[in-house]
């Protein structure tokens, strides 16, 4: 698969991984997150911690993503934290800037490319994620190991790329302007406003598109689909490689693959937005609309 697409280096094969575990340089991570549902606060977050500890790729430290990569202080879950909060969680985790990072998730893919776009937009690019997670890692019977571990702490800088998070004030200018394109990662229902789970107000951010992240999986894998499927469901929700895109959802994760997925196909100009939905609905000045599109 990795031979189709325009950076190989962003996206790794079990094999690979398998021949490449006693690297000194490389740190591998789960970085799984559970949402629990809640009537109260929509979902509760609960870190995979303890499937970690039952069974992981040998070597690899785990990533709350919560916890350890977001701004706690945010009203807002998963909030991108400040470039220093950051830096000093990654070398607190072991990522210094010399390191090849590999990252990958117990469930969705999500949560890897969370991570993988949030080092990114900090400067890091020698990070990839592992196709088809701890799922296909299982499924081919390669090692797993149980316990916990870390990695020794080291120095990570931080080189800020702003432009790859969005903010609501860029969405609300993005779909004001022809040139851009807006794509919702959750579900036709969820766009549609007539199914799902709801952030605040139903529907979509006004004048977007719609490519589900769970269409550009196999269902039973976990892995992408073929990549020139991809590219087509993509372009068909309107990306174009010379034109800027924002990806969003309910909370800047699972559009976190679809940005992933935009950037390792070419897409240059690809922003993610940061708390999506769980900020853009509760806000009645900022736009949506439900129904079928015309």
């Amino acid at each position: 698969m990795t031979n189709q697409i325009a950076h190989p280096e962003w996206l790794v094969e079990r094999d690979w991984l398998a021949a490449h575990l006693d690297d000194p340089r490389l740190r591998i991570f789960d970085c799984t997150t559970h949402l629990r549902p809640d009537p109260a606060t929509v979902y509760r977050v609960e870190a995979g911690r303890a499937g970690y500890q039952e069974e992981h790729i040998p070597g690899a430290g785990f990533i709350d993503i919560q916890a350890d990569l977001s701004d706690n202080e945010s009203p807002l879950r998963f909030t991108q934290p400040s470039a220093a909060a950051f830096a000093a969680a990654a070398g607190e985790l072991g990522i210094g800037d010399g390191n090849r990072v590999i990252l990958y998730s117990q469930t969705s893919v999500q949560w890897a490319t969370r991570v993988w776009w949030q080092l990114r937009s900090f400067g890091f690019d020698n990070a990839a994620v592992l196709n088809g997670g701890l799922t296909k890692w299982r499924a081919e019977k390669r090692p797993l190991e149980s316990g916990a571990r870390r990695y020794p702490t080291a120095a990570f800088t931080a080189r800020p790329r702003p432009n790859l998070m969005a903010t609501a004030e860029m969405v609300r200018a993005a779909v004001a302007d022809d040139a851009h394109t807006v794509i919702n990662a959750l579900s036709l229902d969820q766009h549609h406003g007539t199914g799902g789970t709801v952030y605040g107000r139903p529907g979509r951010i006004s004048g977007s598109t719609c490519v589900p992240t769970a269409s550009l999986l196999d269902p039973d894998t976990g892995a992408f689909i073929d990549m020139a499927e991809i590219r087509a469901r993509l372009t068909a929700g309107g990306a174009a490689a010379d034109a800027p895109v924002i990806a969003y959802c309910g909370g800047g994760i699972a559009a976190s693959a679809t940005a992933f997925l935009l950037t390792l196909n070419g897409f240059e100009n690809v922003a993610l937005y940061d708390n999506s939905l769980s900020e853009w609905a509760k806000d009645p000045s900022l736009p949506m609309e439900i129904g079928v599109p015309a």
